[in-house]
């Protein structure tokens, strides 16, 4: 019997608009460049909405009903190739209960699913040592240091790290 608490992925809908203000906020954008303006919000939930063969975006729920975060993954353009790129958020209040590296897992098999590229790739900054935490609980291997552009005209120092989605 499996006694560990698990987490659902519920794709990413209109009334999710709420989770993306929750996770605005300075501390938890401290790593992204700061908070977005209401404007870049909207817009964000709009790329999230209409994702479909370009990638999948979920609003995390614990096995209590509650939404703790969210999580997706969504096509990028990584060394003149394809690839599948993920990024979460957990909201405050659940942050250090292992919620978000279940819910990298989780996301691991979409993506699996989803077929289409081979690779998954995550970018948490070098500074962050939850999210390379996460990734590294979650099975991906680091790959190195690298300069990535976010958000768009901001060069930040992040950690590539990859999940081979063909290995088992």
């Amino acid at each position: 019997m499996n006694s560990a608490p698990q987490v659902t992925l519920k794709p990413w809908s209109e009334d999710d608009f709420w989770v993306l203000r929750r996770v605005n906020a300075p501390g938890m954008t401290e790593h992204l460049g700061g908070p977005e303006t209401e404007e870049q919000l909207v817009a964000r939930h709009r790329r999230y909405v209409g994702l479909r063969e370009r990638g999948r975006m979920y609003r995390v729920v614990s096995e209590g009903g509650e939404t703790v975060g969210s999580i997706g993954f969504w096509e990028s353009d990584w060394q003149g190739g394809a690839v599948w790129e993920t990024g979460w958020a957990v909201l405050p209040e659940f942050q250090g209960r292992g919620l978000a590296a279940m819910a990298a897992r989780a996301v691991v098999e979409a993506a699996r699913a989803a077929g289409c590229h081979r690779y998954l790739h995550a970018f948490p900054g070098v500074d962050h040592p939850a999210s390379n935490a996460v990734c590294r609980k979650a099975g991906f291997e680091l790959l190195g240091a690298v300069e990535v552009e976010y958000p768009k005209g901001s060069w930040m120092r992040s950690n590539n790290w990859r999940l081979d989605l063909k290995s088992v």
